[in-house]
């Protein structure tokens, strides 16, 4: 982990480059409990955890230093901790998970369609309106070229248009400057501001 300053600066260079309309999310999925201190002296407020036992052990040392999203697979039987502590779901991709949260959710799409990978199937946002979700979200296919993602981020951001949702959770360290330029609305960076 870098310093609180070097971190800040990574941070802001982040934000110059997305803009005031994109809210960086920093995913911490890969961030110790010790080192969650260096991101709250370095005045990161939103970040992204992936898994429950992960959030309630920072939230628990950490509480509102941050404005906690939850960015990975959301199980129906963890949203009550999701409720209590975070501000916003991007991975809402149940009928069972949808109907016990509540707070915003943005619903993860499968549109590549792989199976190791969470989300719905396209055809099947519409029945998911009735929740009230904010937006979309998508993990395009893994690739070596940031430039491959901007098919699915375009595809996604059609899919919102569609349905009258506003809000894209699209981009990650590899390919969030491709996400802004499609659209993105938060971006979940990792490595490009600890590493």
């Amino acid at each position: 982990m870098l310093s609180p300053t070097e971190v800040r600066a990574r941070y802001e260079k982040v934000q110059a480059e997305v803009g005031a309309g994109v809210t960086v999310v920093a995913a911490t999925k890969y961030v110790s409990l010790d080192e969650m201190a260096v991101l709250a002296e370095a005045g990161i407020d939103v970040v992204g955890e992936n898994r429950v036992q992960d959030l309630l052990a920072k939230h628990a040392t950490y509480g509102n230093v941050f404005r906690w999203h939850f960015i990975g697979r959301l199980q129906s039987n963890k949203v009550n901790v999701v409720n209590r502590l975070c501000e916003l779901v991007h991975s809402l991709d149940s009928h069972s998970a949808a109907e016990r949260l509540a707070v915003p959710a943005l619903l993860q799409v499968n549109l590549a369609a792989e199976d190791t990978k969470g989300g719905v199937p396209p055809d099947e946002v519409a029945e998911y309106l009735r929740y009230g979700i904010r937006g979309l979200s998508t993990m395009p296919p893994a690739a070596d070229d940031p430039e491959a993602s901007r098919d699915w981020f375009r595809k996604l951001h059609a899919l919102a248009a569609e349905h009258s949702l506003a809000e894209l959770s699209i981009g990650t360290t590899q390919d969030y400057r491709i996400a802004v330029e499609e659209g993105a609305t938060y971006v979940r960076v990792g490595s490009v501001l600890f590493r």
